[in-house]
This record gives C-alpha cells, structure tokens and sequence, in this order.
C-alpha cells in the first residue's frame, strides 16, 4: 500500500486501488465481526438476563439507532474535511464496547455496551465508504461490493465465532473478540495514513470541478423517496432473519443453539457471496436492472419459506441471502450518482437508514413475536420484498451518462 502513496492523484483516480480496497474491506470485515455477536449471542442473552422478545428487539433497536443516526453527520462533516484518522477511532470504540458486553451484568450494561460498537460504526462507515470510492478508477460498484464484502463475511463470520468459542463456555468469552478490534485498528490506522498523504497530494493539484446530475431537483427527490422504500423493504426483512431466524429454527425443528448459529451463518455467507456479484452485475448490467431482481426477484422465496421443511428452509435462507444482498451497494452507487460531490451525507445517510430500519424493524418484530408467534413474524415479512416494484419509478442513470458523453 506504501508504494500507491507517490503517485500522483490524477492516476490514483484513473485505475481501481485494490490494495487499499482490501485493506478497508479487512477493517469492515472485522469491525461487522464483532458488531454481529450481538445478534449471535441473543439465545445466550436471553436465557441468562430472562429477557422477552421485546427486550431483545431493544438491544438490536439500541445498537441500530446509535449507528444510524450519527452517521448521516459524521458523513456532512467529513464532505466539508475528511477526516482519514477517523476510522481508528471508531474501531478504538467498538473496542470498548465488547469489552463491556463480555462483562455485562445486567440488561442495562447490555444495552450500553451495544450503544457504544453503534457508536463506532457510525464513525467508522461514512468515511470508509468514502475511501472505497476514491480508490475505484471508475468501477464504483465493484469497489462498493469489495468494501461491503468484508462486512458482510464479518457479520457472516460472527456467529460462527460465537457458536465454537461463546456458546459452550458463556458471554464471558466475547472478551476474545476484542483482539479482532486491536487488530483492526492497526489496519485501519495504516489505511489512515495513506488516505492522508493521498489528500496532501490531491490538494497540490487544481482543484477538479464535482461532477454535475443533470437530473431535475424534483427527480432526484423522487428518486431518494424510491431508494428509501426500497431501504425499508430490504433491511425490515433482514431484521427477521438476523434477529429471529435461529428462533424460528429452535422452534419449528427443535434444534440446538449451536446448530441454529451454524445455520445463520449459512445465510450470511450467502449474503457476503450476494454482495460481491451484485457489485459486478451493477457496472455490467446496469445498478436499476440489478435492484430490479434483488428486492423484487427474491419475494418468491420468502413467500415459500415460512411453510418449507427444515431442508428447504434452509436452502431457501440460502437463495434469500443471495438474491436480497445484491441490492446494497447498488443502492448506494445509485445515490452517489443523484447526488453527486456529497459522498460522505449520501453513504452516511444510507449506511445509517439500513441500520435504523433494521433496528426498528428488529423491535417492532419482537413487539410483534411477543403478541403472536416467531412463525407468523415471518408469514408477515415474507410480503415485504414486494415493495420492489416502486423501482419502476428510478431514472435510467447509466443511460443517461452515455448520452452526455456522446
């Protein structure tokens, strides 16, 4: 990474940097890693504090809301002046909110200790996600994709984790996860630094004038309204799942913890594989096509899986995981091109509408649980992909662009 550091901007522009690429897709690897034990610890948390359903959408909704809602700031802050040694900081965060969550004593300090890894997420996504775009030459799909990846393996990855080293052994043993956080930091601390000679050498250049959206103030409103329902439709029905599907697996096949986590791992890597193949087909095919299939192609699938058996519920999470996480980062490249030169509110704004609505999603679906069942949580989400057709209602963008390049 060291050696990217001399050239000059115009060609760090020019062609995709895929080693800082991966070295910001570690840092959210890692940093979704501990984020996702939250969730993965919710059989352990429940059993151990006695909590309702309720209880545990208000930890998920805790940690959503604290990492939703600062970060569309961080991101307004840092279009004014980025700030490269941020991402640091926010992993020094998350730090102290696992160590905390490893010793928690009661449902108060749980709902600290997740407060404070949303607080770290919401300093460390805006300005990561910032730097996934400077870095991409031009293939801003591909390097949301990369960027997203890490995360989504993390968040895959978490469960696993907790599965072999916190559900045979007790909460306690989250302490180990905190190393993941020391590392993390040092990965992110030498991304910082070379951000930061990259924004020494672009500021001895002419400045280059923000690209210009030749979409009309009306359009793009419309447009935004679109994405955020489509938001809604994606990261409600993720709540059901990363929040109650090994619930829902306990109590409809009678399975282990154990083997409930490995299951939940099995959607989550689908959806780390979904990401990555999204990100590709979107500067293939076009971002609308790929939003298109995701969030409406995959409500067949949700529609079957409330009343599959154990095999095909499992296969089924599998084709979700898949078809659902392609959405993302289209999403966001998307917004990034109605709104261009302020990527920082944009990523901000979008990184922190998915885990609000995940958030709200997770409590209102325990509120929810706790009325009815787990089973009739999931007949109800499984509509939500439905809302997909609003995409009709997005500008061609990509089209457009060629046309003002002719």
């Amino acid at each position: 990474m060291e050696s990217t550091v001399t050239e000059e901007p115009k060609q760090l522009i020019q062609r995709t940097l895929f080693g800082v690429l991966i070295a910001i897709s570690a840092g959210h690897l890692l940093n979704d890693m501990m984020q996702s034990i939250i969730t993965a610890v919710y059989p352990q948390l429940r059993e151990h504090f006695h909590l309702s359903y309720s209880q545990v959408g208000l930890i998920t909704f805790t940690f959503q809301i604290t990492a939703s809602l600062l970060q569309p700031v961080v991101g307004t802050i840092t279009d004014r002046k980025p700030r490269p040694y941020s991402l640091p900081v926010g992993m020094a965060i998350t730090f102290c909110g696992v160590l905390l969550l490893s010793r928690a004593s009661n449902f108060v300090s749980v709902l600290l200790a997740v407060a404070m890894m949303g607080v770290g997420s919401s300093i460390f996504h805006p300005e990561s996600s910032r730097l996934a775009h400077v870095a991409a030459g031009g293939k801003h799909g591909v390097a949301q994709s990369i960027f997203q990846l890490g995360g989504n393996f993390g968040s895959a990855l978490g469960p696993l984790l907790v599965a072999y080293i916190v559900a045979p052994y007790g909460l306690h043993n989250i302490i180990w996860f905190s190393a993941a956080a020391v590392l993390g930091f040092f990965i992110l601390t030498k991304v910082s630094q070379w951000y930061s000679k990259h924004l020494q050498l672009r500021a001895k250049k002419a400045e280059v004038a923000p690209p210009v959206n030749a979409l009309s103030r009306k359009k793009v409103a419309t447009s935004l309204v679109v994405l955020l329902l489509l938001i809604f439709s994606k990261f409600f029905y993720l709540a059901s799942m990363s929040s109650y599907f090994t619930f829902f697996l306990i109590g409809k096949f009678h399975i282990t913890k154990q083997e409930s986590q490995l299951c939940l791992f099995a959607y989550l890597f689908a959806i780390a594989a979904g990401t990555i193949i999204g990100g590709f087909a979107g500067d293939r095919f076009g971002r609308k096509y790929v939003i298109w299939f995701s969030i409406l192609g995959v409500a067949p699938f949700t529609l079957l899986l409330p009343y599959a058996d154990f095999f095909w519920t499992i296969t089924l999470a599998v084709i979700i995981g898949l078809i659902l996480s392609s959405a993302f980062s289209a999403i966001v490249v998307f917004a990034h091109d109605l709104m261009p030169g302020k990527l920082g509110m944009v990523s901000g704004l979008f990184f922190g509408l998915a885990f609000g609505m995940g958030g709200l999603g997770s409590a209102l679906l325990g509120v929810l649980a706790d009325h009815t069942s787990i089973n009739y949580v999931f007949e109800v989400c499984a509509f939500l992909p439905l809302i997909g057709i609003v995409t009709w209602f997005l500008p061609d963008i990509e089209a457009k662009k060629k046309r003002m390049a002719i």
